[in-house]
């Protein structure tokens, strides 16, 4: 294809653009340089694809720019949540920002499992920091732990690291902008042994690449883990249990209360056993 048509840059969807395997391929078999795969590779993106279609050929508007964020889907205020669970009877604090990160990557080490339930939810099929289950990346146990407190799936599943987009090329063999999750790459040898819950039996990762602009509150608490670890990485996997990831507050309590995750994080509201 890129000899018949001589571009440099492709877009690929459809049910085939979820293979993150092969997508982590393309540019280096090809003479492409730019690979673009949207958040919602799958069929559900044929909607935004129909919106952005109407709006560039029918109502003939300049192109957008590339979109490089997922959060499109609810939202729930702190002021929201607090009222659900005085409702509930749940006891809870609400944290600033620096207090919040520094308690959850102190959960994060020791280890514990936390859920992230924060801002808009993700459109498509991958966690991306907005409704995640989290847990600290360089723990050989966390794959076990995860699958018998929370996930219970196949142990030879992977779970996906997300770096901080400035240190991809410190822990990985291609630097590529991988927003939302769509390509797998091969770890350096190296790191392999630091980052063992992320790193796949044949050495690689399907990251997320995670950018300040983008998602600046999921930046700055893996920012704090690795001024605690020395580590720009969490282990990122769906905040669900054999289910849709969750949408609502009141779907991620459920969760966590039928679960044994260690803590519950609602935008600034901070829940633990």
């Amino acid at each position: 294809l890129q000899k018949r048509t001589g571009l440099k840059n492709i877009c690929i969807a459809g049910g085939v653009a979820q293979n993150s395997v092969a997508n982590g391929k393309i540019l280096e078999n090809t003479a492409f340089q730019n690979l673009y795969i949207p958040s919602a590779g799958h069929d559900a993106g044929i909607s935004m694809g129909s919106a952005l279609y109407a709006y560039h050929h029918v109502l003939k508007q300049k192109r957008t720019p590339a979109v490089y964020s997922a959060c499109t889907g609810s939202k729930f205020t702190n002021e929201e949540i607090e009222l659900f669970l005085k409702g509930r009877d749940v006891n809870y604090q609400r944290l600033p920002d620096e207090e919040l990160y520094e308690r959850i990557v102190n959960k994060l080490i020791e280890p514990g499992v936390v859920g992230w339930f924060c801002g808009r939810a993700e459109f498509g099929p991958r966690a991306l920091g907005a409704r995640s289950i989290i847990a600290d990346p360089r723990n050989h146990k966390a794959k076990e732990l995860l699958n018998s407190k929370i996930k219970r799936r196949e142990s030879f599943r992977p779970f996906a690291p997300s770096i901080l987009k400035e240190y991809v090329g410190e822990y990985f063999e291609k630097v590529e902008d991988v927003p939302f999750m769509e390509k797998v790459f091969p770890i350096r040898k190296e790191k392999r042994e630091s980052i063992p819950a992320v790193t796949h039996v044949d050495g690689t990762g399907r990251l997320q690449t995670v950018m300040k602009e983008i998602s600046p509150r999921y930046y700055a608490l893996i920012e704090k883990f690795r001024e605690k670890t020395g580590i720009p990485i969490l282990l990122n996997t769906s905040f669900n249990e054999n289910e849709p990831i969750v949408n609502t507050p009141a779907e991620a309590l459920d969760c966590f209360l039928r679960t044994q995750m260690d803590m519950l994080v609602l935008e600034n509201c901070l829940i633990e056993r």
